[in-house]
């Protein structure tokens, strides 16, 4: 048994962690945890939402008022108010207005939306549909 045995070569060890696609968001971020909770931090963030809200809708009343409001003051004019100006300022200008206002008060409550959602959603999840797990 005098075998001449070689050396064998040093063991090689591989170090192996969590791949880096496969982590896991955490299941509630904080900002999510304190609204649920509705802590005051929580009612803080509802809050700024119901204003950003209210400031939209108030604008696009204000906008309202000025724009269509006013057509009464108008039509005491004694040139203005005589023929058929009347009715085609009432029954086709009205609309496309009103279309307009109404377009830019969604436009800004989409984005106050897309904002807070921005704000309480984590970074690190990707939009769009969820994959089940």
């Amino acid at each position: 048994m005098s075998e001449e045995q070689e050396p064998q070569p040093p063991r090689r060890e591989v170090v192996t962690g969590v791949p880096r696609g496969s982590r896991r968001p955490p299941a509630h971020t904080p900002a999510r945890s304190e609204i649920s909770e509705q802590t005051t931090l929580g009612a803080t963030y509802v809050r700024s939402l119901m204003r950003s809200q209210l400031r939209a809708g108030l604008g696009a009343l204000a906008a309202l008022v000025l724009l269509v409001g006013l057509l009464p003051l108008l039509f005491l004019l004694p040139r203005v108010a005589s023929g058929p100006l009347v009715w085609v300022a009432l029954g086709v200008l009205v609309y496309p207005v009103l279309w307009c206002v109404a377009r830019a008060y969604v436009i800004r409550a989409e984005r106050n939306e897309a904002d807070f959602t921005g704000l309480v959603t984590d970074p690190t999840e990707l939009p769009g549909p969820r994959r089940p797990e």
